[in-house]
């Protein structure tokens, strides 16, 4: 019995202590709702929808909030003004990346995405150089773009177009394709089995990596030692580092150091001209993990813009009729602002990219009137496009002319959000959707559109389609 009272009295202390510890930090954090111990502020944020609920917080504690996710405080930045001043006019304090546990596992601090300091400077900027002698930003890659669109209207034909399909596969190839021809020199066809297997775990790690278990995770890193979901996305990184890795193997034993022909081939010829470093960040882990930043950075949200873009422009055809055009380049966008306002409405109105992967500080700085610590942990909610500034929630016709003109799309900063965070994203898809004119069969009516729109953010969802390419017309 005394043993049992001395323990209930040391774990007294220890939660006294800790509580104490936590108001004490707390007083240098940002303003924001008092978190429980544990689970911190976990039971005030929806799981399926974060950035409504931080959209409601921000309304009580201002654009500069601190969240609890478990027991780690997390610093929110929440509106165009306070993310336009951290994360661009302070962009080189703001440039680390904060935690993301289960990226954390699979990068383990390898590559462009997840690292820090002098490694993250020296892969990003060696990456970015190449990128560019590879046709990014130029007609080349535009090229590219253009093949693929047709491409993805041949696979679209193939299919029963009287039938539902589900172009949810086929979408998402067309921007791994673009990426595949700057990284591994080619494109894969679209009924490659190993390329449709590699697209499987892509497509189901993006699919678990939404789920609330994984918030859960990323919340409390200690539950990897159980079963769960996150087994499966390790399962599935390392199948896909495989796959990179043999085509690595394939480039080793092909290589001419003076005729580079893409991304693998210009990391090696690094590799062997930093051999003599012993402390060289241009390493094996490095570039397979520079491969798979790169690939799954633009995949998703490209592809995830197209599918609900297609089902947005099929419920209104009137819009449709408006964007069409032939042989679109990427001179073209600045003639073809309605266009672009397209693209950005249908992103606003999915929630594309609601918050960012976690940032932070590379020093202790003092942020607006807070002390933002080094090892803090920053997201931002990007979610600026969804805001009453811009346009009322709904998508139509109506609403995109009220974006359009009061808004005077395209000089407005309001829009930065996009350079932020998917920046090639709307540029890739004006010129897929300029390629395609689509239309619903005349036995569909509206209520299966509205059905999979309730739904928006599920994935893989099949509807009844037909494609026809613009030049055909």
């Amino acid at each position: 019995m005394d043993l049992f009272i001395i323990l209930v009295i040391c774990l007294s202390c220890l939660i006294l202590l800790s509580l104490w510890n936590e108001s004490y930090a707390r007083q240098k954090l940002p303003p924001g709702p008092t978190p429980l111990p544990i689970v911190g502020n976990i039971l005030q944020l929806h799981t399926k929808n974060i950035s409504k609920s931080i959209s409601m917080l921000a309304k009580d504690y201002g654009p500069v909030l601190t969240v609890y996710f478990g027991m780690k405080p997390t610093v929110v930045l929440h509106g165009y003004e306070a993310i336009k001043e951290a994360l661009i006019d302070q962009g080189e304090e703001f440039s680390g990346r904060g935690s993301f546990p289960v990226l954390d596992k699979i990068a383990r601090g390898f590559g462009v995405g997840f690292s820090n300091g002098e490694r993250r400077k020296q892969i990003r900027r060696f990456s970015l150089m190449v990128l560019r002698n590879m046709g990014m930003g130029k007609k080349t890659i535009e090229d590219r773009i253009q093949e693929e669109a047709l491409c993805l209207v041949e696979a679209l034909k193939k299919n029963q177009w009287s039938s539902p399909c589900d172009p949810t596969f086929l979408l998402g190839c067309v921007p791994w394709n673009v990426i595949s021809t700057i990284i591994f020199q080619n494109r894969f066809d679209y009924s490659d089995q190993k390329f449709q297997t590699l697209m499987k775990y892509f497509n189901e790690n993006f699919e678990i990596m939404n789920s609330p278990w994984i918030q859960l995770y990323n919340a409390f890193p200690f539950l990897r030692v159980l079963p769960g979901s996150h087994n499966v996305i390790f399962k599935n990184y390392a199948l896909q580092r495989s796959f990179i890795l043999e085509k690595v193997k394939e480039h080793q034993e092909s290589l001419d150091i003076n005729n580079p022909q893409d991304f693998i081939d210009y990391f090696l010829i690094k590799m062997e001209k930093e051999r003599p470093n012993k402390h060289s960040e241009f390493t094996m882990d490095n570039l397979i993990a520079t491969i798979w930043d790169l690939l799954t950075a633009g995949t998703e949200t490209t592809s995830t813009t197209m599918r609900y873009g297609l089902l947005l422009l099929l419920k209104h055809p009137e819009i449709s009729g408006m964007i069409t055009d032939d042989g679109p380049c990427t001179q073209d966008r600045s003639r073809l602002p309605y266009m672009d306002a397209v693209v950005h409405e249908i992103q606003r109105y999915i929630n594309l990219a609601p918050t960012s992967i976690p940032h932070a500080v590379t020093q202790d700085i003092r942020f607006r009137e807070y002390l933002i610590l080094k090892v803090r942990d920053i997201i931002s909610s990007v979610n600026l496009m969804g805001f009453p500034l811009c346009v009322t929630r709904p998508f139509s016709l109506a609403a995109l002319n009220i974006f359009f003109l009061r808004f005077n799309f395209g000089e407005s900063d309001n829009y930065v959000s996009w350079s932020c965070s998917s920046g090639g994203v709307s540029l890739w898809c004006c010129l897929y959707f300029l390629n395609l004119n689509v239309g619903l069969p005349y036995q569909v009516g509206e209520v299966l559109l509205d059905d999979i729109l309730k739904n928006v953010f599920q994935l893989g969802s099949i509807f009844p389609i037909t494609f026809r390419h613009t030049n055909q017309m």
